[in-house]
């Protein structure tokens, strides 16, 4: 039997996919600053397991219904049935196929080895959703105006909105050699360091960048690459603890 703390808030998929109405006055929202924090929260959580747990824990179903949030939407990563072991020596490992379609890597589908980048991937997927409000089937589909949750204040100068996207962007590259860890991928979004254009080398990451980037500022983006990828950046940001 295993006891688990109480996540008032249940779930990150009843928040941003299915409306809840509050004191039943319309709809509840979950704001940007909101999203942002769960989106780092997530990563970070990820970040421990792939880092510094003492056993490489590959989680391999991340997704909307496997983030759980505390009654200050603290957000947790749960649900480790599909988890895959690894030791420190493996940088790759083969398995069966475990997972949920929408969020699988593409090494998942050509029964390529698998690593930490595959959560990575799947990672990506989740933080487009956490933005978009849908699920990420509107990629499929081509329908790139609505990567914005519409109903959402944005604030086009905050430089979180295209952060969280161009890192998002990083992470569902089809070579899973050049996704960025996940500890990266908070020092991305905590701006310790800078985020560059992603490649456009896959088709679909071309199709959104070249779609989203349209309405967003250019200012303050490096078509270089980024000094996040030097190992002198894994001291410089503290993870939280196990999430």
């Amino acid at each position: 039997m295993l006891a688990y703390e109480f996540m008032a808030n249940g779930s990150l998929d009843k928040w941003i996919f299915r409306r809840r109405d509050k004191d039943q006055e319309g709809e509840f929202l979950l704001d940007w600053r909101t999203r942002f924090d769960i989106a780092v929260g997530t990563a970070k959580g990820l970040a421990y397991l792939h880092q510094d747990c003492d056993v490489k824990i590959i989680h391999c179903d991340i997704k909307p219904e496997n983030v759980l949030l505390d009654g200050n939407f603290l957000a947790k990563v749960s649900d480790f049935g599909l988890a895959k072991l690894m030791t420190r020596e493996q940088s790759h490992v083969f398995t069966t196929m475990r997972g949920t379609r929408g969020y699988l890597a593409p090494e998942w589908i050509t029964n390529y080895a698998i690593s930490e980048k595959s959560d990575v991937y799947s990672y990506g997927m989740l933080l487009l959703e956490i933005i978009s409000g849908r699920k990420n089937f509107m990629m499929e589909e081509g329908k790139l105006g609505e990567i914005f949750d519409s109903k959402l204040n944005l604030d086009k100068e905050d430089e979180r909105v295209s952060t969280a996207i161009k890192v998002a962007l990083w992470c569902i590259q089809e070579d899973m050699h050049v996704r960025p860890s996940m500890t990266k991928v908070v020092q991305m979004l905590e701006g310790i360091c800078p985020v560059p254009k992603p490649p456009t080398s896959s088709p679909l990451t071309a199709r959104l960048y070249s779609g989203i980037f349209k309405s967003i500022s250019e200012g303050g983006t490096s078509s270089g690459q980024s000094d996040c990828n030097s190992d002198v950046y894994q001291s410089a940001v503290r993870l939280s603890g196990p999430r």
